[in-house]
């Protein structure tokens, strides 16, 4: 276990620098710090509100997140299998989910580097009030936690598809149903033709629903094992499917 994520952690590594090769990761992370600021403090009415708190400012993140988390994403596998060094990873010292877990950490942390990017937003609220931190801290868990469910979505599309645009299609679409879920409108719409305890499912696989809760300071067990069990899930789907495209 302890090689398995000694490995893990240089892939980790190599894959993280890997981000700043190119200017793409800096356009990455300015498009997201402008975007979360300005739907907090100009499409959220921050000012309006007249209270200091950062609920504007995280109840945008699933709708960024379903944008620019599959973009991160798409190019974990799909680039490797198209360019063909997917082959070349594969004769290394490393296990399939040595490789997966490293590629994952290393787009998380990229994804964490944007959420703390943001944090002078929090020490505005500060200045401007007294709001409450703890709240903020769960709120930033949570969209960290949700960052990586979506990110694993992700990387098991990616490992599908040589086409990075397929992949960021596909991840997006899983990611906006997984979203959506929860919403009265497809509940209802579900009720309609599939057993109670099947909508209540349904309704539980809810991402909006659970990072809500989070929102409102509420860290229960069940919505931390919701977040790691999918990003557990999809990480082992992901291993499925290098394991199935190495054999072709």
């Amino acid at each position: 276990m302890r090689e398995t994520f000694d490995n893990a952690w240089i892939i980790a590594k190599r894959e993280f620098r890997a981000y700043f090769a190119t200017p793409l990761a800096i356009v990455f992370l300015t498009i997201f710090v402008a975007l979360t600021g300005a739907f907090a403090f100009y499409i959220g009415g921050f000012f309006d509100r007249g209270q200091a708190d950062l609920a504007p400012f995280f109840a945008y993140h699933p709708w960024l997140y379903l944008l620019l988390v599959p973009a991160v994403a798409m190019r974990l596998w799909a680039e490797e299998r198209k360019s063909g060094t997917i082959e070349l990873l594969m004769t290394l010292p490393v296990s399939p989910m040595e490789a997966i877990l490293g590629k994952f950490f290393a787009a998380w942390a990229f994804i964490g580097l944007a959420l703390v990017l943001t944090f002078p937003m929090w020490i505005t609220v500060n200045a401007l009030g007294d709001p409450d931190n703890g709240v903020i801290l769960t709120s930033y868990l949570g969209s960290f936690l949700m960052a990586g469910a979506f990110l694993a979505i992700g990387s098991f599309v990616s490992a599908m598809t040589k086409n990075q645009v397929i992949a960021f299609i596909i991840a997006a679409t899983i990611a906006f149903l997984f979203t959506m879920s929860g919403f009265e409108m497809v509940q209802n719409a579900v009720k309609a033709w599939l057993p109670e305890v099947v909508t209540q499912a349904i309704s539980s696989m809810s991402v909006l629903s659970h990072f809500e809760r989070i929102t409102r300071g509420v860290l229960e067990a069940p919505t931390l094992v919701y977040f790691l069990s999918m990003i557990t899930f999809f990480l082992f789907a992901t291993g499925i499917a290098v394991d199935q495209k190495k054999a072709e």
